[in-house]
């Protein structure tokens, strides 16, 4: 059953998932790819840990904490993702009403404070990633060292942060 049509007021890229992606600095297939590999390497090691369980009543001891760190990072690449097609949670009943000027401020105050968050979280686990290093942290399950996993937190923080911006700037221009 197809959509129905919203009134010309309200920006077509909230309401329609099959809308085309908004042209961005950096590509979302970034974001896209990242998920289909993240997804395959879940896959691939709970379907070898099913294996060699069900054959030799064993399984592999990396698999759940490297699964715990893929799914992890599988939410922030995904939270990038919805940052920079604004497919974040609102409530739509604010979000969508009212003048466009309204629709777009509280557009821009939103992916503002998307930014604020995630730097202000890139900046403090960056000195959780330092303090991993600096006392040399290991992991609890295999014992490889804790900044392996936690790096990736201020790195993807960085980016959600930069697709807020990007966001921002973007409902910015608009008329």
């Amino acid at each position: 059953m197809p959509l129905p049509r919203q009134p010309s007021h309200l920006p077509i890229e909230i309401h329609d998932p099959a809308a085309p992606d908004e042209v961005t600095v950096v590509p979302l297939k970034i974001e896209d790819w990242l998920t289909v590999i993240i997804m395959g390497l879940l896959a691939l090691i709970t379907f070898a840990n099913v294996l060699v369980r069900y054959f030799s009543d064993q399984s592999f001891a990396w698999t759940e904490e490297f699964s715990v760190f893929l799914m992890i990072a599988l939410a922030l690449v995904a939270g990038s993702a919805s940052v920079a097609r604004n497919r974040q949670i609102r409530i739509e009943f604010f979000a969508d009403s009212g003048p466009p000027a309204r629709q777009r401020a509280l557009a821009r105050f939103g992916a503002i404070m998307v930014f604020v968050l995630f730097a202000l979280i890139a900046v403090l686990s960056s000195r959780m990633v330092y303090d991993d290093i600096r006392y040399g942290e290991t992991s609890p399950g295999i014992g490889v060292p804790q900044w392996w996993y936690t790096i990736w937190l201020p790195v993807m923080s960085v980016a959600i942060a930069g697709r807020a911006l990007g966001l921002f700037i973007r409902r910015g221009r608009r008329a």
